[in-house]
């Protein structure tokens, strides 16, 4: 957990031309993203060096440069918690993540089925690959104006998350792709039965579409995490409130760092 998250190495660096300049609005960052691209043609990195805060890290609210997972070690924990105690009471279903960045959740999740020795699940990592997608307000008023598909630092591509599994040893033929925007992979994915899914898809359309396409799909006792629950109250949050409302499901919801919940299907 804590090498995935970064804290292990106190990564705090802002790069420029990195994940916290691509994409910024703010002049100034625009400004140190094109110096730092420039600098990185020529293999050269610049990089302001920034303290340190371990409790920031701990509820996941910087945003490391390099480490592999933005989560923080809370919502880490959570998925070793869920994973773990879905294996220990033998509940059915694969794990999946749809959101994953740098794979570093995903990753984790095929780590703990390892420590298990758990051959029987696959670990789903499903992500356009390419960022998100520009909002739809018409068909998601609650997106109306969201800029995240501007933000170049949340886009990935599959084969670096790839070469991050490989970097740990986990890419193996328990871990499957599904590339794509999730409107056009989910609902056709070739997935039987989930014990848990991760939704980390910030926006009211991609969390829809996630839970409406996999959550028939999850067994009972089994889990859903949300990542940005509380960070996104008004697009993931109602998203996650309309689903819910809609189909009657009382569970219920469990906050885990003040951003990420998750409840327990109880049927």
């Amino acid at each position: 957990m804590r090498t995935l998250t970064g804290a292990i190495a106190e990564d705090n660096d802002s790069i420029l031309g990195g994940v916290r300049t691509s994409g910024s609005p703010v002049s100034r960052k625009k400004l140190a993203d094109a110096f730092g691209r420039v600098a990185n043609r020529f293999n050269f990195e610049i990089a302001y060096k920034k303290p340190y805060d371990p409790s920031l890290r701990e509820i996941g609210r910087d945003w490391p440069a390099r480490a592999d997972s933005m989560i923080g070690l809370k919502r880490m924990q959570n998925i070793k918690d869920c994973v773990s105690a879905v294996i220990r009471d033998e509940v059915p279903g694969d794990l999946i993540e749809t959101g994953v960045w740098r794979g570093g959740a995903t990753i984790f999740m095929r780590g703990v089925l390892k420590a298990f020795d758990d051959t029987s699940r696959t670990v789903w990592v499903a992500d356009s690959f390419q960022g998100l997608p520009p909002p739809d307000a018409a068909r998601f008023p609650a997106d109306e104006g969201d800029d995240l598909h501007t933000k170049g630092g949340l886009a990935v591509g599959v084969e670096q998350v790839k070469h991050n599994f490989e970097r740990y040893g986990l890419l193996d033929d328990q871990v499957r792709f599904l590339v794509g925007w999730f409107k056009d992979t989910l609902p056709t994915a070739p997935i039987e039965r989930l014990a848990v899914m991760r939704l980390d898809g910030d926006m009211y359309e991609s969390t829809w579409q996630a839970i409406e396409a996999l959550y028939p799909k999850l067994s009972p006792g089994g889990f859903v995490i949300l990542d940005d629950f509380g960070s996104h109250p008004t697009q993931c949050g109602r998203a996650i409130e309309d689903y819910r409302r809609q189909h009657g499901i009382t569970e219920e919801i469990v906050d885990i760092d003040g951003f990420g919940a998750y409840w327990r299907k109880s049927s």
